[in-house]
């Protein structure tokens, strides 16, 4: 697998992002995502709502694609794990 940009969308006080933000963790993900805040910076929620149409969080970009759904991004994240961390 050729290495994968991941972006987070997310904001710290969402019980949905930290099941996601766990998940990046457990899996030793954390060097291979790059963040952003929904909160701390309206620009990004801004993106987020003008690429898919909701402002809602956590979404995880794939290579720009997104992912919405907590559980379906914790998922994916554990299913690709070590392929992540190869790339």
């Amino acid at each position: 697998m050729k290495e994968k940009k991941l972006e987070l969308y997310y904001f710290e006080q969402c019980p949905y992002c930290q099941i996601v933000l766990s998940a990046i963790k457990s899996n030793g993900l954390e060097e291979k995502m790059t963040y952003f805040d929904t909160r701390k910076d309206q620009k990004n929620r801004e993106k987020l709502v003008s690429d898919t149409g909701r402002g809602t969080v956590p979404c995880l970009y794939i290579d720009g694609k997104p992912m919405h759904e907590s559980r379906d991004i914790a998922h994916w994240l554990q299913n690709y794990a070590e392929e992540l961390k190869k790339g």
